[in-house]
């Protein structure tokens, strides 16, 4: 069973009551939380939720089908949520499916992973398996994501702040719902007394536009401006940036550049691509500068590499966050140097 980005919400019901394996992979990362969240709510019991890491099931595929068919800890249903990168669970869920008896269901978060993949190749037949695969999203449809949040949490908004706040967030839909859930505090808003939000509102919560101190360093490291570079890992000690969150912004642009480098293909006009797509509102137009200069320097093969790197500079800081800042900075500075021209 597949589902595409724009089906998944209509099939997922239906997934949750025919399929046990959901593979949920692609490059956003922000989609594949919000999906895996959606399914575990969908489950009729969803029960005790036990948390595994893909590394780990790489070095013993038996354990995943261990867990999925033990009996809960607390004597009743439970789900177990992976979290691994490419093909790491692979051999774990082949394994797992080849038992007899029927397992709890598995959620596999896979954001380095692709619909061709082997684990989705493995599952996408498979009437009780779903794969679904989740690009980042334009500002457009998280703009329009952010308006369903705030409707549901009992605040208005108008489009023009719905896209502020979706630019504030990077395009991430998590950090997006949680603007939305402090905008309703602040105004006491409900579903059963809703409440405008206006641009005073949004600054009193501290909603914070694209100038938020991430980008000025993330456009610096993937624009190779290495004459700029020193003095934004300097702001970044000295206004406690957190590092996992920045270098979550940079994953976010190289997933953007992804998409965007996908749609030109091999030739194209970029310049003239890059103004379609702003004219589009596919890309903000304060960021359209940026973007262009980093298009022309990550394409193909770098372009993969420096994904690559991303997903190990993660493990790394995520395996010791006493040197995380130092980790990042050294990583940062390894990227702008790739990007910057040549003499």
């Amino acid at each position: 069973m597949k589902a595409t980005q724009k089906d998944f919400k209509s099939i997922a019901p239906r997934a949750v009551r025919e399929a046990q394996v959901f593979f949920l992979c692609g490059p956003d990362d922000a989609g594949i939380q919000d999906a895996a969240h959606l399914l575990i709510g969908l489950l009729p019991d969803a029960g005790e939720r036990i948390e595994l890491a893909g590394a780990d099931l790489r070095k013993d595929p038996v354990r995943l089908g261990d867990e999925a068919r033990s009996n809960s800890l607390f004597g009743g249903n439970r789900h177990i949520l992976v979290r691994a990168s490419g093909d790491e669970a692979h051999d774990a869920i082949e394994t797992m499916l080849s038992g007899e008896s029927e397992p709890c269901p598995v959620i596999v978060m896979a954001t380095s992973a692709t619909d061709k993949s082997r684990t989705a190749k493995l599952l996408a037949g498979r009437p009780d398996a779903l794969v679904a695969m989740f690009y980042p999203p334009d500002l457009r449809s998280v703009a329009m994501a952010v308006r369903d949040m705030a409707d549901a949490a009992g605040v208005t908004l108008s489009g023009d702040l719905a896209e502020r706040i979706a630019r504030a967030a990077a395009l991430d839909t998590r950090i997006a719902a949680s603007e939305v859930a402090k905008l309703a505090l602040y105004l006491d808003a409900t579903p059963q007394a809703p409440r405008r939000a206006d641009a005073a509102a949004l600054e009193a919560i501290g909603a914070r536009t694209e100038d938020d101190g991430l980008m000025p360093l993330v456009n610096a490291v993937l624009s190779g401006e290495v004459q700029r570079l020193p003095s934004e890992l300097r702001r970044m000690r000295e206004q406690g940036l957190n590092p996992v969150r920045l270098l979550l912004a940079v994953e976010r642009r190289a997933a953007q550049l992804a998409q965007l480098s996908g749609k030109i293909g091999n030739s194209g006009d970029i310049e003239r691509f890059v103004e379609a797509e702003t004219a589009a509102r596919r890309i903000f137009f304060k960021d359209k500068g940026d973007i262009l200069r980093q298009l022309k320097k990550w394409r193909g093969p770098r372009l993969a590499r420096l994904v690559d790197k991303l997903i190990g500079l993660h493990r790394a800081l995520l395996a010791n966050s006493q040197q995380a800042e130092l980790l990042l900075a050294q990583g940062l500075t390894e990227i702008a140097r790739v990007a910057a021209p040549r003499k």
